[in-house]
């Protein structure tokens, strides 16, 4: 079962909460639903969110589909391929980010381009 439920650009995807984080995720559900105009770099997406609250688990390479915070840029990014910074077809962060959720099905967002909108929210 999906806990959020993304919109990007005219497209739809769903994801679930991972347990990397609890204390993050909370601040996230507190301020949910989230949106901004996101930037490309790579195969990854990102925008600016401002979270009350610290990450407990960091990483830059994270698997495909996670959502992660990245908190020294106050941002949400979503990954679901390489990035420049990436030696492999893992995605990797520019800087260690926080993963929050993971994405169920990357697939729509291969041909995004840079400045699409991003909503998330619970899933009721």
């Amino acid at each position: 079962m999906s806990d959020l439920e993304l919109t990007v650009d005219d497209r739809t995807l769903e994801a679930e909460w991972l347990e990397d984080n609890p204390d993050l995720r909370g601040a996230l559900v507190d301020a949910l639903p989230v949106e901004g105009q996101a930037a490309r770099w790579g195969d990854e997406l990102y925008f600016d969110a401002s979270l009350d609250g610290q990450p407990e688990r960091t990483s830059e390479e994270v698997p495909i589909g996670t959502i992660a915070y990245w908190a020294s840029g106050e941002a949400i990014a979503l990954f679901w391929g390489p990035t420049p910074a990436s030696a492999d077809g893992t995605p990797k962060a520019a800087a260690p980010v926080a993963p929050l959720a993971r994405i169920e099905d990357v697939r729509p967002l291969a041909d995004l381009d840079d400045g699409a909108t991003v909503q998330i929210e619970p899933v009721e």
